[in-house]
This record gives structure tokens, C-alpha cells and sequence, in this order.
């Protein structure tokens, strides 16, 4: 018998519009995978599409990265910004298609394959977001600061935005 605790919460459009908020102005994540019990993070760029759940990157077809993958796709991209950090769980899969390739390309993908998108040592990454948790500051730069002060003066905790979502 289940109950309504059982069904996994759908996410909110605000939810998921915040987490694409900021996630959108990174440009390298640290991506962590799991190779025998053992966690390896490494920065990777993220490919700028529309955050849906998703996410996407570009690699090596006979990297590690694939390897661990294919063994355990559990994996979490970790996001860090001036007055901002998302952490993103989910499953990754490794994509061979070209025309998803293409449609990402960039001239900063260009940099490390030079071959273009249709390089057959070329695989996408995409990784089906099942989970996010953001700490968000509230107001960047002056706002933060005096936030800060306000807090060593009144004695009160220093308080940041800190949500856990399920994706």
C-alpha cells in the first residue's frame, strides 16, 4: 500500500527556473563520479542549453569519465558563482549523436577537440538531474558584505538561501 510521502514530489517551474538561474553564469563545474567506492571530482564545462533537468558535456570517448559511467552512473556537478553554489545529483549516460554534438558546439569545445563535432573520439555526457540543493545569497557583493556586518553586530546568524530540491 503507498501513500502520498511515496510518490516522488514533482518539482516546481520556480524550482527548476531557480536552480537554471544559478547554474546559468557558470561556466566550469566540478563533476565527481564514483570509480570503486572511490569519489573523483574534475572540472568540466558545462554546455549552455536551457536547463530542463539536464545537463550536458563533452568528452573523450576513451576517457575514465566514460569508464566510471558505464560502471556507476550515479554522478553530481557542483556549481560555484560570486554569492551563489548548486550542487546536482542525477544519472549520467554516455551519447554518441552527432547532431546533439553539433547543435552544443562551440569555439571553446573547439579547444580541446579540434577535430569538430563529428571527431569520432568525440561523446556527450548527459547527465538526467534527479536532485539539486543551492545556497544563495541574498543581494551579491555590497548586499552580502553588509549582510555579514549586520550580523557580527546584532549577534544573529549570518543567513543564506539553502533549498533542497527534488528534480
Amino acid at each position: 500500500m503507498s501513500n502520498a510521502t511515496d510518490t516522488p514530489k514533482e518539482p516546481r517551474n520556480d524550482e527548476v527556473a531557480k536552480i537554471a538561474e544559478l547554474i546559468a553564469d557558470a561556466h566550469v563545474c566540478m563533476f565527481t563520479t564514483n570509480s570503486e567506492g572511490r569519489l573523483m571530482s574534475r572540472p568540466m564545462a558545462v554546455q549552455k542549453v536551457e536547463f530542463d533537468g539536464d545537463l550536458w558535456f563533452f568528452t573523450k570517448r576513451g576517457g575514465r569519465k566514460v569508464e566510471q559511467i558505464g560502471l556507476e552512473p550515479r554522478v553530481n556537478a557542483a556549481f560555484s558563482s560570486k554569492s551563489s553554489w548548486v550542487s546536482v545529483t542525477g544519472k549520467a549516460e554516455v551519447v554518441h549523436d552527432v547532431q546533439k554534438a553539433k547543435q552544443l558546439w562551440n569555439a571553446g569545445i573547439e579547444a580541446w577537440f579540434p577535430n569538430g563535432p563529428e571527431d569520432p573520439e568525440i561523446v556527450l555526457l548527459k547527465v538526467h538531474a534527479d536532485g539539486a540543493e543551492y545556497w544563495d545569497t541574498p543581494g551579491a557583493g555590497v548586499a552580502s558584505i553588509l549582510s555579514f556586518v549586520k550580523a557580527k553586530v546584532t549577534g544573529k546568524p549570518y543567513r543564506i538561501e539553502d533549498e533542497k530540491v527534488d528534480l
